[in-house]
């Protein structure tokens, strides 16, 4: 049995508002609470709370001057139209591809790494 069950990730942004809105619109997510200070977003089973953290610094993946503390992998099942869908929706691309065919990385509008990546056992 366990002790506890996941029930948000947080994401620090110095503009929480923005950053929910790029991700409520990636993952049609519906906002259930927003103020200054956080929004939360709606999944199924979890949400996703952007936190407003001032000063914030986002990190400057690949390098590790200022490291990545998470990073989110969003399942899809087509790369070039999720990477194009991501870019129009915000997100921007880093010059660095670990494994382009398999997932693919992107930057969101606070500085964060995430992944379109294909589910594990796809072709």
């Amino acid at each position: 049995m366990s002790i506890a069950r996941l029930g948000a990730i947080s994401l620090d942004s110095d503009d929480p508002s923005t950053l929910a809105r790029f991700y409520g619109e990636l993952l049609a997510l519906p906002v259930v609470h927003e103020s200054d200070e956080l929004v939360v977003l709606k999944a199924k089973g979890v949400f996703i709370t952007v936190e407003r953290v001032l000063h914030h610094s986002p990190p400057d993946w690949p390098d590790t001057t200022v490291p990545k503390q998470m990073h989110l992998d969003l399942f899809v099942d087509d790369l070039d139209k999720a990477e194009q869908a991501a870019l129009a929706a915000g997100a921007r691309m880093p010059d660095t591809q670990p494994s382009p065919q398999k997932w693919r990385v992107l930057i969101d509008p606070a500085g964060h790494p995430f992944c379109v990546t294909l589910p594990p056992g796809s072709p």
